[in-house]
């Protein structure tokens, strides 16, 4: 995958796309393999605490979902095919956790940037539930994108800086 910045995809038509889907160590790495994903960033979004820190979030309290930032080339890589790619890596029927990790910070979550995010997001959803792939309802939320936290940076590309592969994505 390509290290360049947002502003170096070519035209300037980089994107931005934010997903929760458990914990962001995990989520990352798979977004990170994606060809057209410039960059990841993990971080903290959809709470009601200023720069929260790893510590606060982790208490439940502050209402941040540990999410994962994606700068993409729409020329190369679809939104819809963003999205394939997080619905296929957790297990959107179960509230506020995914694996052994419990608590809101690890919620199912697609924040949008835009009206046509929020439009795909919700077809995606409803199709998915619809196709009986699930045998739950599908509890993933659909919410404007708000102020992205980045984490602190030892939780950056965590897999790569530690060998590691995965965290018990499905």
């Amino acid at each position: 995958m390509s290290e360049k910045e947002a502003g170096e995809v070519q035209g300037g038509k980089a994107r931005k796309a934010t997903f929760a889907a458990g914990c962001f160590w995990g989520v990352e790495a798979a977004f990170r393999e994606v060809d057209g994903v410039v960059s990841t960033s993990v971080g903290y979004t959809g709470g009601n605490t200023e720069d929260p820190t790893y510590e606060e979030v982790c208490t439940d309290r502050t209402g941040h979902a540990e999410a994962v930032e994606v700068v993409y080339d729409p020329d190369v890589v679809s939104y819809d095919e963003l999205l394939d790619i997080f619905w296929s890596i957790h297990d959107p029927t179960t509230k506020n956790m995914q694996g052994p990790d419990v608590g809101s910070q690890y919620r199912s979550a697609i924040f949008y940037h835009d009206k046509e995010q929020e439009a795909a997001a919700r077809a995606k959803k409803e199709m998915l539930q619809r196709s009986g792939l699930y045998r739950g309802e599908i509890v993933t939320e659909i919410v404007p994108a708000s102020k992205f936290y980045r984490a602190e940076e030892y939780h950056q590309r965590y897999f790569e800086k530690h060998g590691l592969r995965e965290c018990g994505l499905r």
